[in-house]
């Protein structure tokens, strides 16, 4: 018989091994489909690492693509570790960007030294606020915060909509649903010209080391730690389980508003409905490829977005279909899934019982 049971301890080279293999074997799953669509395999990973590091321009794209990725899965990472499942990263960066827009488009006088970070704490707030409501529901009526947080990014979206077609549009867009522009003290500024690569890049990776140091150094994310690890334990220590979730929510929904102003305010300068791809879905992705590491969070968003950006050259280049990012991200989270699963048990080979 075979009986499968907790490990006691698992090694900090297997932890980082683990993503990194699934990448790997996700990559390798990859090539069966690009086989049967009868591509030259070889040929279709050059195209597709060329599409990432083949130019500056080239790069500099999949850093952009990354950015908003990299908030996101912090998002992700910082309310998981508290075991709250913060599914509405989506919401909360339409939020941001809703907030950025209303200030950032002519609202505030002031210069880019006030006005930037003016525009940063407004997105930030308003996306605390979209994750504080669902934490708010489950502490005080027990409410699952997944079907709140889901369900809230459909309400906010149709919110976001008529307020593009209302108060927020643009009379200049030609009937177009879209907003004002950002004014040029309020943008993010370029961090090379004549590229789209902007501040909001420098502003996550901030934000990724923050995010490390306060979860790995500092009592309040040893706090949330504990009550990842288990909830009743950390009460019977005296420790604010509620106070503890709710400061995972508002932290979450803030990092959540932020990649809304780095879109807004960085890349695209005005707000339209479509204005995320579904960043804040994939953002799980990147956090749970990470294993919940703020730092391997940057390296999950670089790889995500390399399979994006890479896939769609490589689509151009020899007709593959660019779904095939899609389903390399889907196998590598499948692979990961698994790999934590081996990490965390084992299969015990058991002696059959006499009859």
């Amino acid at each position: 018989m075979i009986r499968i049971e907790p490990r006691e301890t698992t090694s900090r080279l297997w932890n980082i091994g683990v993503p990194i293999l699934s990448a790997v074997i996700a990559l390798g799953f990859a090539a069966i489909p690009l086989a049967l669509a009868g591509a030259n395999i070889a040929e279709a990973y050059y195209q597709m690492g060329r599409g990432v590091f083949g130019s500056v321009f080239a790069f500099t794209e999949m850093l952009t693509r990354a950015t908003p990725l990299i908030f996101t899965g912090l998002a992700a990472t910082l309310a998981f570790r508290a075991k709250l499942w913060n599914i509405g990263a989506e919401g909360q960066l339409y939020l941001g960007a809703m907030a950025a827009v209303v200030v950032g488009t002519g609202a505030i006088d002031a210069p880019a030294i006030v006005l930037v970070p003016i525009v940063l704490l407004a997105g930030a707030a308003a996306g605390a606020a979209g994750m504080a409501g669902p934490a708010y529901l489950k502490n005080r009526f027990g409410a699952d915060e997944v079907v709140t947080t889901l369900l809230l990014n459909f309400v906010i979206l149709i919110f976001l909509q008529m307020m593009l077609e209302g108060p927020l549009k643009d009379p200049m867009s030609l009937g177009w649903p879209q907003s004002e522009p950002i004014v040029d003290n309020a943008a993010l500024p370029r961090l090379l010209d004549r590229m789209r690569i902007h501040a909001g890049l420098i502003l996550a990776l901030v934000v990724a080391v923050i995010s490390h140091i306060m979860l790995s150094k500092s009592v309040w994310g040893f706090k949330l730690r504990a009550v990842g690890e288990n909830a009743a334990a950390a009460l019977h220590a005296g420790i604010g389980v509620k106070r503890s979730l709710m400061g995972a929510a508002i932290v979450s929904g803030a990092v959540a508003g932020l990649a809304g102003v780095s879109e807004v305010a960085g890349l695209k300068g005005y707000l339209t409905a479509d204005l995320s791809p579904g960043f804040g879905f994939t953002g799980i992705v990147v956090a749970m490829l990470a294993g919940l590491s703020p730092i391997g969070v940057v390296i999950s968003a670089v790889f995500i977005a390399s399979v994006f950006v890479g896939a769609d050259s490589m689509s151009r280049a020899m007709g593959v279909s660019s779904f095939l990012a899609d389903l390399v991200v889907s196998l590598s989270l499948i692979c990961v899934l698994i790999g934590g699963f081996v990490s965390n048990y084992r299969f015990v080979r058991t002696a059959k019982r006499a009859a």
